[in-house]
């Protein structure tokens, strides 16, 4: 069985180090050494070419790394299925989450699992879209859930609850008395956007793009609070989700812009690697997820 070599290959690619791979893995030198041999007189090929500078995965290093992960995975996921079937419903799953998602929608969701599940555990991973897609494509997560899209081939992707974005601007913006207003008034305003690779920042650039709208400025901050701050003290204007602003709404720190006819709406996904299987944990936490919505 050549699962510790190839775990111990994955993490000398990752270190880019013999040593730094010992210390993360908690073996000594010498046996990384021996796995990585072992793999080379397997598949009858040299994997890293060493100097004292610089280690380089060789081409056939490169083909083997992607199988690896995927065999490391399969053996990972039969093993806790096989735990999992014959146990109670425990264990850790792993989740990564875009900002809007992993900060409002999915809290409370846990704490449900939580209670209803007390032996199960949850490592959560926050970031923007693009890096979400990127965990789940390496098997650094369980499950990836995102709030905008992927083009990507190699995961499932299935929406699973529908959002509500909103035009939010400070209290004393010159619209905020204004009735019927068009998406004509937003002309050369400024707006506070997410960073590229965010869901929200895709689906702002889409609306301005698809009416014309002119820009004065475009200030690019990479969290929801600090978006909402920079709104707050009147820098510009932005979209953000429902979740993300309701409670500044209720108090009276934003106001909402709500142009007439415009509905905004986008799709919530989870994102999956299609040899993920059927794990028990995935399958507690997306019916969960589904019926929460």
């Amino acid at each position: 069985m050549y699962y510790d070599a190839l775990k111990t290959f994955i993490t000398v690619v990752e270190q880019k180090n013999f040593t730094k791979a010992a210390e993360k893995l908690r073996i000594s030198q010498p046996s990384v050494s021996v796995h990585i041999k072992n793999l080379e007189a397997e598949f009858q090929t040299q994997l890293f070419i060493r100097s004292p500078k610089v280690l380089k995965i060789t081409p056939s290093g490169e083909i083997l790394l992607e199988r690896a992960k995927q065999m490391v995975q399969i053996y990972e996921n039969t093993k806790n299925d096989i735990y999992e079937q014959q146990n109670t419903i425990k264990g850790t799953l792993k989740i990564a989450a875009s900002f809007t998602i992993g900060e409002y929608v999915l809290p409370p969701l846990l704490a449900d699992l939580c209670k209803e599940y007390p032996n199960l555990n949850f490592s959560v991973t926050i970031g923007n879209t693009n890096e979400v897609v990127k965990l789940t494509q390496q098997f650094q997560v369980d499950i990836g859930l995102i709030e905008g899209n992927t083009d990507e081939k190699d995961v499932i992707v299935q929406p699973f609850m529908e959002d509500e974005l909103i035009i939010i601007a400070p209290p004393n913006h010159p619209l905020k008395n204004k009735n019927d207003i068009v998406t004509e008034d937003l002309q050369s305003e400024t707006w506070i956007s997410r960073e590229s690779g965010s869901g929200t920042r895709e689906y702002l650039e889409h609306f301005i793009r698809s009416n014309g709208l002119k820009i004065n400025d475009l200030m690019t901050i990479s969290s929801n609070q600090g978006v909402k701050e920079t709104v707050i003290n009147g820098l510009g204007i932005s979209i953000l989700s429902f979740f993300t602003v309701k409670r500044e709404l209720e108090q009276g720190a934003l106001i909402e812009i709500k142009p007439k006819d415009e509905l905004f709406k986008r799709k919530f996904s989870y994102v999956m690697s299609p040899i993920s299987g059927e794990k028990k944990l995935n399958t507690v936490f997306l019916e969960a997820l589904k019926k929460g919505n």
